[in-house]
Formats: C-alpha cells, sequence, structure tokens
C-alpha cells in the first residue's frame, strides 16, 4: 500500500506513429464516426415517426442504434483528438469516465441482443402467445433492466478500479480498459476479479448463452415446418443473427487481445483488433437493419425520396421567382 499511487494520468500506449498519414487516417476515422451518426439517426427517426414500426422488434432496433450513438461518440471523440496528437496522456477521471462509457455500452449492446432473442423465439415457436407475452408493459420492464442493471454492475467495477493504488500508468490499448488498469495495482485485486467475473457472467456470458438456446430452439421448431415458413423466419431473424454474430466476433477480439503479449503482436494488428469492438457494430447494425428488413428499408426509402422531392420543388420555385 505505500508504494501504491493514484497518477494524475495514464498513458495509452498502442498509438502507433504513421508518420503523414496521420491526417488521413484522422479524416477516415471522422468519416467513420460521421456514418456512424447519420445511419443509426435515421434508423432511430424512421422507426420514431412511423407509427407502423412501432413494434417490439423495432423498439429493440431503436434502443440498438442509440446504444451505438452512446459508445461510439464515447470512443471517437477522445480517439480523433489522441491521434492528432504527440502525447496519448489522458486525466485519470476522464479515463474512468471512459472506461464506464465503453464497457455499458458492451454490456447493453449484449443484453439488448438477448431480449431481441427472446423476442424472435416467442414470434416463431409461439405465434399464437406472441401479442399476450409481447406486450409493451413487457417491452418497457425488459428494456428497463437491460439499462438499469449494466450501469450499476459496470460502476461497481469502475469504482473498484479507482479506488486500487497503482505502480504505473501505462494502458497498452489506444482507449481506457478496465483491465490493463487492474493489472497496473500493486495490491491484490482479489475482489476486482471477483466482481468482474460476476458482472462478466449477467452481462456477458448469459446473454450469450440465451441467445444460443433460443435459436436452437428455433431451429428444432424450422426443422418441422415447410420452406415458405423457414423463409420468413431466416427473414425475421438473420438480420439479429448478422449482429449477434458479428458483436460476438468483435468482443472475442478484444478479450483476447487483453489476454496476450502485445509486445508480440504487429503494433497494427493490435490496434486494428482493437478498434473491432466499438466501431463495427455500431457501422454494421444500421446496415444490417436498414437493407434487410423491408419494412424500415421501405420507409427510408420512402423518406429519402419525400427529401429528393422537396429540394427539386425548392429548386424550381427559385428559378420561377427568377
Amino acid at each position: 500500500m505505500e508504494n501504491g499511487t493514484h497518477p494524475l494520468y495514464f498513458n495509452l500506449t498502442m498509438f502507433v506513429n504513421i508518420g503523414n498519414y496521420v491526417y488521413p487516417a484522422a479524416v477516415l476515422c471522422f468519416l467513420l464516426y460521421a456514418f456512424i451518426i447519420s445511419a443509426n439517426l435515421v434508423i432511430i427517426v424512421v422507426i420514431a415517426r412511423e407509427k407502423v414500426l412501432h413494434k417490439p422488434m423495432y423498439i429493440f432496433i431503436l434502443c440498438l442504434s442509440v446504444n451505438s450513438l452512446y459508445g461510439s461518440t464515447g470512443f471517437f471523440f477522445r480517439f480523433l483528438r489522441d491521434l492528432l496528437s504527440d502525447t496519448h496522456l489522458i486525466l485519470r477521471s476522464a479515463c474512468f469516465a471512459q472506461i464506464y462509457v465503453i464497457y455499458t455500452y458492451a454490456s447493453y449492446e449484449l443484453t439488448l441482443l438477448g431480449i431481441m432473442a427472446y423476442d424472435r423465439y416467442v414470434a416463431v415457436c409461439q405465434p399464437l402467445h406472441y401479442h399476450s407475452k409481447v406486450t409493451s408493459t413487457l417491452v418497457c420492464k425488459l428494456v428497463s433492466l437491460a439499462c438499469i442493471y449494466p450501469a450499476f454492475s459496470v460502476a461497481s467495477c469502475v469504482y473498484l478500479s479507482s479506488r486500487l493504488p497503482l505502480c504505473g500508468n501505462k494502458i497498452p490499448k489506444v482507449f481506457c480498459a478496465n483491465w490493463p488498469v487492474v493489472k497496473l495495482s500493486c495490491v491484490s485485486t482479489a475482489i476486482n476479479n471477483i466482481v468482474g467475473m460476476i458482472v462478466s457472467t449477467t452481462t456477458v456470458f448469459l446473454p450469450l448463452a440465451f441467445v444460443l438456446y433460443t435459436y436452437t430452439r428455433i431451429f428444432l421448431v424450422c426443422r418441422k415446418r415447410s420452406s415458405e415458413f423457414k423463409g420468413k423466419v431466416i427473414q425475421s431473424c438473420l438480420p439479429h443473427i448478422i449482429t449477434f454474430l458479428n458483436y460476438s466476433i468483435t468482443v472475442f477480439c478484444d478479450v483476447a487481445l487483453s489476454r496476450i503479449d502485445l509486445e508480440n503482436l504487429n503494433p497494427f494488428v493490435a490496434v486494428i483488433l482493437s478498434l473491432e469492438f466499438v466501431v463495427i457494430p455500431p457501422i454494421v447494425n444500421p446496415l444490417v437493419y436498414g437493407l434487410k428488413l423491408p419494412e424500415i428499408r421501405k420507409f427510408i426509402l420512402r423518406m429519402l425520396t419525400s427529401s429528393k422531392l422537396k429540394t427539386v420543388n425548392h429548386r424550381n420555385k427559385g428559378c420561377f421567382n427568377k
């Protein structure tokens, strides 16, 4: 305890010196962030505006898009600043705030995917009871639980980590993460490990296991039904399956990255694997749901068409006025 300190700054050491390519890289990252904002906002606006889409499945998609905005904003603002800076020091308070935002974002994603799996399970396996089981009250309760529990569980992990006396300030990532901070501790981290395991089990492994269970049941039901029924199920469930697989792979890459010796790994590969976790899902989600689900795609095309017509009419009025 006597050797322990609470450093004012943390040093993010995974940033690679790319020389003159730093500005094109920053522009590319900014364009990615702008696309994430635009694409997810389109999904949110379309679902919020169209009463036909005020159904449980689309409400969950809206929540995913809101979470994508939350997580990507918590990452990109700081990342773009560090990318253009010669030093990559981050205030201790800002670091723990970023840990909280990114980890709650990850937890929200998984719990929401678990809820969506239940929605698809009832819709496919118990279609006659869908409207009586998946009510608006249940949707509100599930979404509230999916948001409230991760908020408090992640807060407990961050609080315990913030109280640890540390024997260093170097974090081998491009953003702040909890496990690298815990590894800097000068004292035993048994409590942190136990709490972290409980939180990981309830917010990561249980939702993943539940999604696998529901799709096993859906597969068993589809196996005995007609090809037309299977086609409808695939059309309904495929976006969720793609989102689930995509997010599972990115989470696995991030977890694996935190458990290996980064000095033996190519720095560019390490950065890419680290960025997948917070960049790929917010990009893929709106594309998958916007392009694969005909209901959302139809309203997006209608909205884009109407905006083009308004622009053309405005220009024509301007020409006539001249």
